[in-house]
């Protein structure tokens, strides 16, 4: 792996959220939650879950609307407001891919020609779900411009707060 990205974080419990860049067009998160496969793939489908733990509460953003057809061939859109601006801001994409409870494959397609294509992988082993996130971006560019911007940065909180989640599923 080339060097690791600059908000590699830990979060406050006993896992820790490993972020580093893996090549210039390629940004890789790893994480290890103590919670069977089918809750973390629940987290990650269900609006309801996914609104919990998706925006790091630091960034005081709120995730206002949430609609997640999981599915491949499916669509998502995410609409989260920041209280200095006010401003809506949309995210937006397609499912190339759901395979339940092993991958999640969606476009980025918010940023035009400079979005990234994110493939999330879940694997189960005793108890403990292995999640590794890739975003993989159209150039070198811009994956240097979503770091610049901090839209790579805040995994190890949102990742906690996932760890958070799944411990009231359980």
């Amino acid at each position: 792996m080339m060097s690791a990205a600059p908000d590699s974080e830990k979060d406050g419990g006993s896992n820790q959220t490993r972020v580093e860049r893996a090549s210039e067009r390629e940004l890789v998160v790893t994480r290890s939650f103590k919670a069977p496969v089918r809750l973390v793939w629940a987290a990650w489908t269900t609006p309801d879950l996914f609104r919990r733990w998706w925006t790091p509460k630091s960034f005081g953003i709120t995730l206002v609307s949430c609609e997640m057809d999981v599915r491949t061939g499916g669509s998502y859109r995410l609409v989260m407001k920041h209280p200095s601006s006010g401003q809506p801001m949309a995210f937006f994409g397609r499912y190339i891919e759901a395979t339940p409870h092993e991958r999640i494959v969606w476009t980025n397609e918010e940023a035009g020609e400079g979005g990234a294509v994110t493939t999330v992988t879940f694997e189960e082993r005793d108890g403990v779900t292995r999640v590794v996130m890739q975003d993989l971006y159209p150039s070198k560019e811009a994956l240097d411009e979503a770091m610049v911007s901090g839209s790579t940065s805040g995994f190890g909180e949102s990742f906690g707060q996932l760890d958070e989640v799944l411990a009231t599923l359980e």
